[in-house]
């Protein structure tokens, strides 16, 4: 087990390069199932979600070989359709092998999937999508899926734009003869990169970015090689952490039509950003304050399916706003757990108001004392960090290795930009 170190404090300055993005790599991972041809990923970031996904992925009879950030995968080899129940348990986004197995074999044995204590993450969706495409589902603790005479290309409807959901829909899809139409499907920067590499393998997809997709799927796909665009949520993250600290950060290579909303909702929050080619500028020394709403009325946050803005970015904004002069009422309508960390901020001196498990007022600029915190999820742990890297003395975050399962290195990385951090075993080392 490891701790976080920090003594808050200093601006964070200098150039970031971002990570590929966490959210595209799995599925697009998972895809890989989906031809026995050799398949070729690059700018996969090295984070634990990815090692358990390439761990799930080993398990069941797939080649991995890694080399920093590039990974090969064969699925020739494939001998088993059941997922392993320990490894599911690492990530949500075990999941997304049951659309591959199922599209390719027929059958897929899946354990519930593990993730983020976040609040209820409906699987509904994922099944109704299988099922319309005729597979039979069955539940005792696992779900067993089946199409012994293969899925069929049909008309598939979202009850809700869930992208896991939409992901598992298009994986199938892709491998199934035939029209499938998604509608109400989620449209997220991951989800497009995932539509974009399984036409590389030779799937016909049109509608990427809206709220219906229509594939023209194979019963044969090619391996490829394809590229993880940057993670537009460590975008944001990167923008957060200049922003409070004061530092002036260039973030490298981003894709700027991913930032829109971002860049918006962070603007009313008072940090600028500004464009710079393929680039994003966070001015430093600049102080925050709290845009209101026409009329005088405070301002409202609130997330929402893209291009709303990201759930994943909720909590990161919270930390934002404790150091901005003004009140803001953020509304985290999609994941009821996911505002709890904030008595976390609280403790370190934070002025917010949780109103219910979905609404919470955060009022600044307060300046904040370090202290000793517990990681409860990966974009908690991230907000978590923000506050201690602008705030007075030392802190401590404890299990970090929920951070460590979305972020890369994150205090190499923040070290190279000025950041006080050190990572501190907090078992002692027992040597053979």
């Amino acid at each position: 087990m490891e701790k976080f170190v920090i003594e808050g404090g200093a601006p964070l300055s200098g150039t970031v390069v971002p990570a590929g993005n966490k959210n595209a790599a799995l599925p697009v991972l998972a895809a890989s199932l989906l031809t026995e041809e050799e398949v070729v990923v690059a700018n996969v970031p090295r984070i634990r979600d990815v090692d358990a996904m390439l761990g799930l992925l080993e398990d069941v009879g797939v080649r991995v070989d890694r080399s920093d950030h590039e990974v090969r995968l064969c699925a020739a080899g494939v001998g088993s359709t059941a997922v392993d129940r320990d490894l599911s348990e690492r990530i949500r986004a075990s999941f997304l092998l049951a659309g591959p197995l199922l599209a390719r074999f027929g059958r897929a044995h899946m354990p519930p999937p593990g993730g983020d204590v976040i609040g209820r993450r409906r699987l509904d969706p994922h099944l109704d999508a299988f099922r319309a495409m005729g597979a039979t589902v069955a539940m005792d603790g696992d779900i067993v899926l089946e199409a012994p005479r293969g899925l069929a290309a049909c008309e598939v409807f979202m009850d809700e734009p869930s992208v896991m959901a939409t992901e598992n829909a298009l994986l199938a899809a892709a491998l199934t003869p035939g029209t499938t139409v998604i509608g109400n499907s989620a449209c997220e920067p991951h989800v497009q990169d995932l539509a974009r590499m399984l036409i590389e393998m030779g799937a016909e997809i049109s509608g990427i970015g809206s709220n219906v997709l229509t594939v023209t799927g194979s019963d044969q796909l090619g391996g490829c090689r394809h590229r993880i665009g940057a993670d537009h949520i460590e975008v944001g993250s990167f923008m957060a952490l200049a922003g409070v600290t004061g530092g002036e950060l260039r973030i490298r290579d981003v894709v700027p039509e991913d930032l829109r909303m971002i860049r918006l909702v962070f603007e009313r929050l008072g940090l600028h950003s500004e464009l710079d080619g393929g680039d994003i500028l966070v001015p430093g020394g600049q102080k925050l304050v709290i845009a209101r709403d026409a009329g005088d009325y405070k301002l409202k946050l609130q997330d929402g399916p893209w291009p709303a803005f990201p759930a994943d970015l909720t909590s990161i904004a919270v930390a934002v706003a404790t150091q901005s002069e003004g009140s803001v009422l953020v509304h985290e309508w999609m994941f009821e757990n996911r505002l709890i960390f904030t008595d976390k901020l609280v403790l370190m001196g934070a002025d917010i108001v949780l109103c219910d498990p979905h609404r919470a007022i955060v009022t600044g600029p307060k300046r904040l004392r370090g202290e000793r915190l517990e990681s409860p999820d990966i974009r908690a742990g991230m907000a978590m960090l923000i506050a201690a890297l602008c705030a007075r003395g030392r802190s401590e975050i404890g299990n970090i290795r929920q951070i460590d399962r979305g972020y890369e290195r994150i205090d190499e990385r923040l070290r190279d930009l000025g950041a006080n951090i050190e990572r501190v075993a907090t078992e002692p080392v027992i040597h053979a």
